[in-house]
Parts: C-alpha cells; structure tokens; sequence
C-alpha cells in the first residue's frame, strides 16, 4: 500500500500504471479506523485492477485544502492524476465492493472513450450496450488478467490470444468493412 503525502502525491497518482484508490484519513477520526481493514480487504481482491494508496490529512495538508477534502474519511479513484470518481464514509464491505465495480467500470469506459477520441472513432451511442460490453471487458481482465473482448473466444493456448486484447486488432479493418467493431463497442 503505497503512503502519500504533499510532496510524493501528484508524481505518483500521474505515474501509475493503474488507477489509484485514495483513502483519505486521519489518526484521529473513528470511521477512518472502522473503514481501514475493509478497504484494505476489499483492494486485495482488486490489486490486479487498482492500487491503493492512504493519505494522512496532516501529512498532505496542501493537497487535501487543494482537492477540498473536509470530511474523513473520503475515498477518491484517480486516473491519470485526475480524481474520477468517490464517496465519503464508511461503507459495509458488500457496498463497498458495489462502489468500486462501478468505479472502475466508469474509469474503463472512459479509457475506451479516450481511444475512440485519439483514433477518429466513437463509443456506441447505447450507454447500456457499452456498459455491458466494457463489464465483459473487466470480467475477463479479472478471470484472463487481460481485456480480451467479450465476442472473442478466449483460450490461452496461443500467443496469437493478444490479438484479442480490446481494442482488438481486427477491430479496425471490422470498422472499415462494417461501419463498427465486431461486439459493438466502437463504431464509426
């Protein structure tokens, strides 16, 4: 678990390699303690997806007034240094794990957003469709440990399976054949 403060903060949500779950907390506040074993219970589960890192208030007094953080404890999930999404309080382990799985599926679908935007493309416009699309993408990071697209078979006995990583590489011809991608996803 990685331990942020006013001068490491910035740096090390910018760099991550995934997105950062920032546990916003104090020594001296009751719920912080109640949250801090279920948090780190449930970021275990979710370390293929996630990192999670705590943040003292007295130690990032700066960043916590710069990021208007009056209430602890407040769990934020920063991509790219960017906070996305978050709740303040505590949250029973069940909801808790609710919270993050719509976290981090908004997170992937914006991500899948930004690649439709740099490559002239866009997200189907049926919001529910690529919900459930990008949740197929998850579910398969979580069982494969990579985003092989929901309408690809999938048996990891090949080298070739990486072609199957979404945005697959036959995405793109599919597009120009068809208007659209093979699941849906990105369309012209």
């Amino acid at each position: 678990m990685l331990e942020l403060n006013d001068e490491n903060f910035e740096q090390v949500l910018q760099n991550a390699e995934k997105p950062v779950l920032v546990d916003f907390w104090a020594q001296w506040c009751m719920p912080c303690s109640i949250l801090t074993p279920i948090l780190e219970k449930v970021a275990e589960d979710y370390k293929d997806r996630l990192i999670l890192a705590k943040a003292d208030l007295d130690a990032l007094p700066n960043m916590a007034q710069k990021l208007g953080i009056n209430q602890v404890p407040t769990i934020l999930l920063f991509r790219k240094g960017k906070p996305i999404s978050g709740f303040i309080g505590v949250k029973p382990e069940p909801i808790l794990r609710e919270i993050l799985d719509k976290m981090l599926l908004g997170e992937a679908i914006q991500g899948y957003q930004e690649y439709a935007d740099q490559h002239g493309l866009r997200l189907n416009q049926d919001r529910k469709a690529v919900e459930t699309l990008v949740s197929g993408l998850l579910a398969n990071e979580k069982k494969y440990k990579a985003r092989y697209c929901p309408c690809r078979r999938v048996t990891l006995e090949s080298p070739e399976e990486e072609k199957k990583i979404c945005p697959c590489q036959s995405s793109r011809e599919e597009i120009e054949k068809d208007g659209h991608c093979y699941c849906g996803l990105f369309v012209k």
